[in-house]
């Protein structure tokens, strides 16, 4: 399959991912939670050659779904502030996270740790950037303080770094059988020419 029709189909499929977790009731009574943060990690890695339009088209992507949550699904603008912007360098935190674990590949023990330490430290960079101006920049807190924020952070850390991790970890699941079968299929094709 050529390169720029991989990408594409890759970029499709986690654009569907990230419209059918994050806007809302679109999965129906699964209640998913938002994978756009695993999205931006995992296109990091698959379409790190393709970032000049991947990773705007993404972050179109995800404006236009938060738009379309906020004229007609009835969710709150609470979170469209100023500090809105800076999901641009919380996203490309998480794109880069990707795109250097792409570099360091391996499917070993190794591979694992890495995986596991590139993705706890972009999802950690994300969650500072996206909740340090949210809080500092966002003019939702009235009075911002150091240890108010602190305390923010020990409330919301947890959970948006958690659910990252899990949807990271069933990429990773799906990559690794993926990996395992794809050499047996190229095997089996070129043992059978003119099929």
């Amino acid at each position: 399959m050529p390169s720029l029709r991989r990408s594409f189909l890759i970029f499709l499929a986690l654009a569907l991912v990230m419209i059918a977790t994050r806007l809302p009731g679109l999965a129906g009574n699964l209640h998913l939670h938002d994978a756009s943060w695993a999205i931006f990690f995992i296109a990091g890695f698959y379409l790190a050659d393709s970032w000049r339009w991947a990773f705007p088209s993404l972050m179109a992507c995800a404006v236009g779904i938060d738009f379309l949550a906020i004229q007609y699904y009835g969710i709150s603008n609470y979170c469209v502030t100023i500090a809105y912007w800076f999901l641009v360098p919380a996203y490309g935190a998480l794109w880069l996270g990707g795109r250097w674990l792409s570099r360091h590949e391996s499917i070993d023990a190794r591979g694992l740790v890495r995986l596991a330490l590139s993705a706890l430290a972009a999802v950690s960079v994300c969650f500072l950037i996206s909740n340090g101006s949210f809080y500092w920049l966002g003019g939702r807190v009235a009075a911002p303080a150091w240890q108010g924020w602190v305390a923010n952070l020990a409330t919301w850390y947890w959970p948006f770094v958690s659910t990252s991790l899990a949807y990271l970890a069933i990429a990773a699941l799906a990559h690794c059988l993926l990996a395992r079968r794809l050499p047996v299929q190229r095997i089996s094709a070129r043992a059978a020419p003119g099929r």
